[in-house]
């Protein structure tokens, strides 16, 4: 039952094993990509400044708390 469940991410671990270790490695120590000093640490590796995204793609909808109507 136990190894059932870790199925799932060995199969990954062993396709990427270098992405899973980092993602595991920024959840684990809860790092964002989007923050210094990950931000500028990226950007150094890959030699092109990261783009953060932005909340307009949201068309309007990470404004906080809206209310709605149920008939």
């Amino acid at each position: 039952m136990f190894l059932t469940e870790l199925t799932p991410l060995v199969r990954e671990f062993s396709q990427n094993p270098v992405a899973f270790a980092g993602g595991l490695f920024s959840g684990i120590f809860r790092l964002s990509l989007t923050e210094d000093p990950v931000r500028s640490w990226l950007d150094q590796q890959t030699g092109r400044p990261s783009t953060t995204p932005s909340n307009s793609s949201q068309n309007g909808k990470g404004d906080g708390p809206q209310s709605i109507t149920i008939d």
